[in-house]
């Protein structure tokens, strides 16, 4: 399922959230509320050519990417741009490791200038059906 780790990672959250704070969910009534859907209501999120990693904790940053690569191949989407920041670049080698084993990545490369240099990388997609 695409982004099921995202969506699981954004559950989880809400649970944090929800823990501190019990009294924030004050309109909903908790006897009919789903324990395994912190969500009472849908909640979409849009699909965009880039991904910013700064929220992601370093230990999720894979399934994340894997699950973006994923969902932006299925789109159709040809080129995306990951944004892991400039830092020491472990989380650039990381990136890059995961692009270079994913099957529906042609290539990849820093962003240009303008797009965040080497604090994002730029990756080009397959065309369906081209593995």
């Amino acid at each position: 399922m695409p982004l099921a780790f995202l969506r699981r990672w954004l559950r989880g959250r809400s649970q944090e959230t929800t823990q501190e704070g019990a009294s924030a969910r004050t309109n909903v009534d908790d006897e009919n509320l789903d324990p395994d859907n912190p969500f009472p209501d849908v909640v979409i999120i849009p699909f965009k050519d880039f991904l910013d990693l700064h929220s992601i904790p370093p230990g999720q940053v894979r399934d994340v990417v894997e699950d973006y690569i994923e969902e932006a191949h299925r789109r159709g989407i040809r080129s995306v741009r990951i944004i892991h920041g400039k830092g020491i670049g472990v989380q650039r080698e990381m990136v890059r490791s995961i692009l270079a084993r994913n099957d529906k990545v042609a290539e990849f490369g820093d962003a240009s200038p303008d797009f965040g240099g080497w604090g994002a990388t730029v990756a080009k997609l397959k065309e369906e059906g081209r593995q």
